[in-house]
């Protein structure tokens, strides 16, 4: 039986990040009273996670089958821009994220599941039936949709407060500049 780390719902679920833009470590932070989760992962994930989370909500939206009002932006009332709860104890890195729609209590259910090799499978390993081990812990977060679309925002700054980014070749830019793959070779120092 995995461990789980549950929040049902959470006083605050919100992302964040360590360090300086482009080495900054990104993390999913729920609190409830003094007990605090920090689950490590990377900001692709956290831009994958954030971006189904609002596709999601405009799905339920769209469907029309929940008695409460699905809000489209988030509420004024649930804006987060504080930093993340200290101290910042890592409890895994993040792999396998689910995400889904309860509709008995009308929650966005968010479960992150420890990264292992295990999970990992190469090319040549696609034909063959594996099976994936089951997880020591899981992160387990039930929010509204209200907070839920609070994290998105917050996860779209939090992603645009890293480096700029090259508008010839979009990789991000070092305070030195960036060698562009777009200009021959060539350091850029500035988008």
């Amino acid at each position: 039986m995995p461990l789980i780390h549950g929040y049902d719902p959470p006083e605050r679920f919100v992302t964040g990040t360590v360090g300086a833009p482009g080495q900054r470590t990104f993390f999913l932070q729920a609190r409830s009273g003094s007990r605090i989760t920090s689950v490590s992962l990377e900001k692709q994930q956290v831009a994958a996670l954030s971006e189904r989370i609002d596709q999601l909500l405009d799905e339920v939206m769209a469907a029309e089958t929940t008695q409460s009002v699905i809000p489209a932006v988030a509420p004024l009332g649930l804006e987060d821009s504080d930093p993340l709860e200290q101290p910042i104890e890592e409890e895994f890195r993040a792999g396998t994220m689910t995400l889904s729609w309860d509709p008995s209590d009308e929650r966005v259910v968010i479960e992150v599941f420890p990264y292992t090799e295990a999970a990992v499978v190469s090319p040549d390993q696609l034909d063959e039936e594996l099976t994936e081990p089951e997880p020591d812990e899981v992160f387990l977060v039930r929010i509204d949709a209200g907070s839920a679309r609070a994290f998105v925002k917050r996860a779209e700054q939090v992603l645009e407060a890293g480096r700029p980014s090259c508008p010839f070749c979009g990789n991000p830019i070092d305070p030195d500049g960036h060698l562009c793959v777009r200009a021959n070779g060539f350091r850029r120092r500035d988008p």
